[in-house]
């Protein structure tokens, strides 16, 4: 239940500041907020992660469909108490969700957050060194990081309980304090 919780808390953020977005910069373009290096800059992507295109429209979202599907009989079937394991689906899940409802509604994602750390020329290349993205790209990256970092935590096997772990502590000393009945 905790993973719908984050979903929902990550799919309501996405959609109302890609709805802000739409709103107020889709109009203007662009809002600087610390210079050049971080503004909120209008923009609508018609490929996957990174603006990369892997065949068209229909393409990009049968796999985010498939994507977004498999991740939830992932989680479903496995249903792990580890906080981890579920903060990182549930991140990724959300976001994942969060870009599949922007397909479904514009044919595209709505990206708006800009770190402009470079953008200029290196010899004959153009180079832009940081994509345009919002709130459903952070909850990935947010998922995929908390992955990376506590990967032992969430990947290793749970530990399942020997006997004498089942077993309470209390009626083997019970057993210990019982009168030998033997005659002797």
């Amino acid at each position: 239940m905790q993973i719908v919780f984050i979903i929902i808390a990550i799919l309501i953020a996405d959609q109302l500041t890609k709805y802000w977005a739409k709103q107020t910069l889709e109009p203007i373009g662009q809002i600087s907020l610390i210079g050049d290096w971080l503004k909120f800059t209008f923009t609508e992507n018609t490929g996957i992660a990174f603006g990369i295109d892997l065949g068209g429209q229909v393409v990009v979202t049968v796999l985010s469909v498939l994507a977004t599907i498999g991740i939830s009989i992932y989680l479903y079937s496995l249903r792990r108490d580890n906080i981890y394991y579920k903060l990182a689906f549930a991140c990724i899940l959300g976001g994942a969700i969060g870009n599949l409802i922007d397909r479904a509604l514009y044919g595209r994602v709505v990206d708006f957050i800009h770190f402009d750390l470079y953008r200029g020329y290196i010899g004959t290349y153009y180079l832009s060194l940081w994509p345009i993205f919002n709130i459903a790209d952070v909850a990935i990256s947010t998922g995929v990081g908390i992955m990376f970092v506590w990967y032992k935590r969430i990947f290793e096997p749970e530990p399942l309980a020997t006997p004498s772990d089942s077993a309470p502590a209390t009626e083997t000393v019970k057993a210990a304090e019982e009168p030998n009945n033997s005659g002797i």
